[in-house]
């Protein structure tokens, strides 16, 4: 059994600062974005896609965000939320008149056959780069409430600013008060781009204060420049050495976890993942999936090992529940998973497809 020990007393399970937004993708995935007419809409963030598998399966959630007061959109994020059994604040930001704030909006194609897919970002002015320290009861929440797992994504931390800050702030509170920090690195080129120096202290602070670190090699050498100098070597092997260098530099970190992929075409990949918990390595070697829409499955992938961490499953029960839960992300078109019970997860992990009646 995993020697993680987390806080036996906590109202809730995780917590997740985040910037809400809006996605839309065409009905189908035969359309693209520059020729399709019809969409569907969907809430989402990074950060509240993990937190939604734990939510339907009966854990205590909470997104910590902005919203535009008095917004159409905001009301319609904000009952996505209660419909995932997601708690928030209403914590409502003034829109300013037309020009003002507003939430992000990603427009997703996700691919089909060859065409890989394509998300494009118009985030100008979103209102989660307006969330402050200052809008969380920080006693509260640690003090009063107690949390078990604070989930920080890359993609919230390099927002802004105001975010890093937030961050940094929460993970603090979260060492201090005996909260596990799990931190997906999530790098993004274009949240980089003309800022590498000042994301990578940021990274690397955050990481310093991590307990649980998402990401593979990749990721991490774009972010913290952490290389290694046999790039020969299969990607078992690499992954092992950046955990043991990972470990030397950050002894806080106590589990280490990745997906590994082989995309054949938009629609078919080959799904690995590997784990590495007090020094108990687990992987899953690459299996081949379906895939209807990529984008989530890595969220859901976290989801279901926070999920298996807290429920006390063994470092591979959570490792191969994880993979089910991304399996699960990437056949649907959400980008969020909310399966009916665990058996649906463990029915795709054993690869039983008969009917249920």
């Amino acid at each position: 059994m995993p020697t993680m020990k987390l806080k036996t007393k906590a109202y809730y399970d995780i917590i997740a600062p985040t910037s809400m937004g809006l996605r839309m993708s065409p009905l189908t995935n035969q359309e693209t974005i520059q020729t399709s007419s019809h969409y569907r809409m969907q809430a989402t963030s990074a950060e509240s896609n993990v937190l939604t598998l734990g939510a339907a399966l009966g854990l205590k959630t909470k997104v910590l965000t902005a919203f535009v007061e008095d917004s159409l959109l905001s009301q319609y994020i904000k009952q996505d939320l209660n419909r995932r059994n997601i708690d928030f604040d209403d914590n409502d930001k003034t829109q300013n008149g037309p020009w003002g704030v507003r939430h992000q909006i990603n427009f997703v194609d996700p691919g089909y056959g060859l065409r890989g897919p394509r998300v494009h970002n118009d985030r100008a002015g979103e209102v989660g780069k307006m969330l402050s320290i200052k809008d969380i009861d920080l006693a509260d929440l640690f003090i009063n409430k107690g949390v078990k797992i604070l989930h920080i994504s890359g993609l919230f931390l390099a927002l802004s600013k105001t975010s890093a800050e937030v961050c940094l702030t929460l993970a603090k509170w979260a060492q201090k008060h005996d909260t596990k920090v799990c931190f997906d690195v999530n790098y993004r080129a274009s949240f980089w781009a003309n800022r590498p120096n000042e994301l990578r202290q940021i990274f690397k602070e955050i990481i310093a204060l991590s307990d649980i670190l998402i990401g593979g090699v990749y990721d991490l050498e774009q972010t913290i420049n952490l290389k290694q100098e046999d790039s020969s070597i299969d990607a078992v092997k690499h992954y092992q050495l950046t955990v043991k260098k990972m470990q030397e530099q950050y002894p806080n970190i106590e589990l280490f976890a990745s997906t590994t992929r082989i995309v054949d075409n938009s629609n078919s990949h080959q799904l690995g993942a590997m784990i590495d918990l007090d020094d108990i390595f687990e992987m899953i070697t690459p299996k081949p999936i379906s895939v209807f829409d990529r984008i989530g499955g890595g969220d859901a992938f976290v989801g279901g090992l926070l999920y298996g961490l807290l429920t006390d499953m063994s470092v591979k029960e959570m490792l191969c529940f994880g993979w089910a839960s991304g399996v699960f992300a990437v056949s649907i078109p959400d980008d969020f998973v909310m399966p009916h019970n665990t058996t649906q997860l463990w029915d795709i992990w054993h690869q039983n497809v008969r009917v249920k009646r």
